[in-house]
């Protein structure tokens, strides 16, 4: 079975379609003028520097949350499991240098989540309540059905819906919370996994809204909280961070020899397991977030486009790399430990006993955060699936609501009495954000055109740079409500 899975996830995050993201993320960082690297500072400006203030500039501006709700909910559906047991499975299996190949990824992951977010936000769509929701389905749609006449288009939209909600059947957030609690502290794997479902039914319970309000709340205390743990244990290995960052660059290159519990690694292997991991950590490319930043109140799709861009940088500039670096430089990448297991271990060598009882407390608040950022992923699909059809839609959301929790806690169930080791579960989660991936890079690099309008109009209205076009539309809708007045004046 393992070696079935194993070739399943080879080829699937096999040479295609690392090389369609780190292509699709080179082609818009190159067309775009190297924005994430030029315009750093004022990407940090208009949404770290926003947080610090408290500033909300998006009165009068249609949306259901405000862009820190927005990036807090998406942020806090990235910053989950995969940060922790992700990033411990890439090191346990590809050794240290798999670290690089995630900063690598993320750094054109910024470019390519602010495409993401910036087309859907361009493309969203109104409901009957006057609330905006987009996303890759709806770009799909729009950019490549209506306006470049691409037949085919209901195929990828179906093709990326099914791969998002293949992992509502296949998840790994209450199976690894679950895990971790029961590790550090001996409640059992069935009653944490109880716990973790009732606490996120009252997340998710007063809709995206409530979700929004909850989550700008709670999840910059969480990131700070998990960063802080690990400058700790970075703190009291500090003599060992140079021989530690050595090893992630050397490693990157050469892969990595056998070494105590480690199999070794070869370079290609490293490579697969770095971007694989960061794609399914910060999402950059899986066109998921997109869908929670579309709801935002703002005036200006880039605008929010610099969210997406932070919001990799966070997630795995920041996150991912507190982790993987309390693993090396607690020597515990060796130990033949792997997913949330070899991080608790590494938190336990570098803190002592409390190490443990640290990252499951951290474990348990990135995992509820992340069932209910994507809670409102499934959401948005099926609101777009059943636009046209009020009261079905709001009956089947409704049911969906209260079902949402079975699937993760069915899993926990069938892992306690059979047995399902965490390797496993990473395989399907590999394979479950493979295929909407394909489909959403190869969806943004077709519309990459319309993303270097908006960021050529955004640059003339907010930067001075160039002249701003009158008549270019900002917004999709912009452009059918102006000619449907155009019609009407016709006749």
């Amino acid at each position: 079975m393992e070696k079935f899975l194993d070739a399943i996830v080879g080829f699937l995050w096999g040479t295609p379609l690392i090389v369609g993201i780190l292509f699709t993320g080179f082609y818009l960082t190159i067309r775009s003028g190297l924005f994430q690297f030029a315009f750093f500072g004022h990407i940090m400006k208009n949404t770290f520097g926003k947080m610090l203030k408290g500033k909300d500039d998006t009165l009068g501006n249609k949306g259901l949350l405000s862009p820190i709700e927005a990036v807090s909910t998406a942020i806090g559906g990235s910053v989950g499991v995969g940060n922790i047991g992700g990033v411990a499975t890439a090191i346990a299996t590809g050794g240290p240098g798999a670290v690089f190949w995630m900063w690598i990824c993320a750094l054109i992951g910024m470019i390519i989540k602010t495409a993401e977010v910036t087309l859907a936000v361009h493309y969203r769509n109104t409901d009957e309540d006057g609330n905006p929701f987009g996303g890759p389905t709806y770009y799909i749609e729009k950019g490549l059905g209506e306006e470049k006449g691409f037949k085919f288009w209901p195929v990828l939209a179906v093709l990326f819906g099914g791969g998002i909600f293949a992992t509502f059947f296949i998840t790994v957030q209450n199976y690894t919370v679950s895990e971790a609690l029961d590790s550090a502290f001996g409640i059992g794997m069935i009653p944490a996994s109880l716990i973790y479902c009732v606490l996120t039914y009252a997340m998710i319970f007063g809709g995206i809204k409530h979700l929004g309000k909850v989550a700008s709340k709670i999840v910059p205390l969480m990131c700070l909280f998990y960063i802080g743990s690990c400058l700790v244990i970075i703190g009291m290995n500090i003599s060992q961070l140079p021989e530690t960052l050595s090893l992630i660059f050397k490693s990157a290159f050469t892969g990595t020899a056998a070494v105590g519990g480690f199999a070794g690694a070869g370079i290609a292997q490293v490579i697969r397991l770095g971007v694989s991991r960061s794609v399914y950590s910060n999402e950059a490319g899986w066109g998921t977030s997109p869908m929670i930043h579309s709801t935002s109140k703002t005036d200006h799709p880039v605008k929010q486009g610099l969210w997406g861009g932070f919001e990799v940088f966070v997630d795995t500039i920041l996150v991912c790399t507190m982790t993987a670096i309390a693993i090396i430089i607690t020597g515990q990448w060796s130990s033949g430990l792997s997913g949330a297991t070899l991080t608790l271990s590494a938190f336990e060598i570098g803190v002592g006993s409390l190490g443990k009882n640290i990252l499951a407390i951290g474990i348990f608040l990135f995992g509820i955060s992340t069932s209910s950022g994507w809670y409102s992923y499934y959401e948005i699909i099926l609101r777009h699936i059943l636009k046209e059809k009020v009261d079905v839609k709001n009956k089947i959301l409704k049911a969906y609501r209260l079902l949402y929790q079975i699937p993760g806690v069915l899993m926990v169930l069938y892992a306690v009495k059979n047995g399902l080791p965490g390797k496993y579960v990473w395989y399907f989660a590999d394979i479950s954000s493979a295929i909407p991936t394909f489909v959403n890079i190869f969806a943004v690099l077709f519309l990459s055109n319309k993303f270097f309008d908006l960021l050529k109009d955004y640059k003339a209205r907010y930067l001075g740079i160039g002249k701003v076009n009158k008549d270019f539309n900002i917004f999709y809708e912009e452009k059918h409500i102006n000619k449907k007045d155009q019609i009407l004046e016709m006749e």
